[in-house]
């Protein structure tokens, strides 16, 4: 690979980012500081991990990374199911972001496990 662009694991995320916040303008101006950006900041978190471990130069700082884009990709399902309970997510979009989040995981971990055997 020549730049993190190439890596489908980030496509994806960067796709996600994009529903995220289309979604999350719809919920309550109360929550603007509270649920709407902690979930936005998640969602942002996971390709920019994805790109600043791949710019480290290093396969352990990238393996690194990655394993943080994976636990923000986790706490960003975690409030999207915060979200479907509090009722500011309907059970569509609910499903929707499900589908994809669960995808983006298992890329990376498919994306993880070939570097760790480079690694070896």
């Amino acid at each position: 690979m020549k730049t993190y662009k190439e890596i489908h694991a980030w496509q994806k995320a960067m796709e996600l980012v994009t529903d995220i916040y289309s979604i999350t303008d719809s919920y309550p101006e109360n929550e603007k500081f509270g649920l709407t950006n902690q979930i936005r900041r998640a969602a942002v978190s996971v390709p920019s991990n994805i790109a600043e471990g791949f710019g480290r130069n290093s396969l352990p700082d990238f393996i690194r990374f990655l394993n943080i884009a994976r636990g923000s990709l986790f706490e960003l399902q975690t409030q999207v199911e915060i979200s479907l309970n509090l009722g500011f997510l309907a059970r569509d979009n609910y499903g929707e972001i499900d589908a994809k989040t669960e995808e983006i995981a298992k890329l990376l971990n498919a994306l993880i496990k070939s570097l760790k055997k480079k690694m070896n």
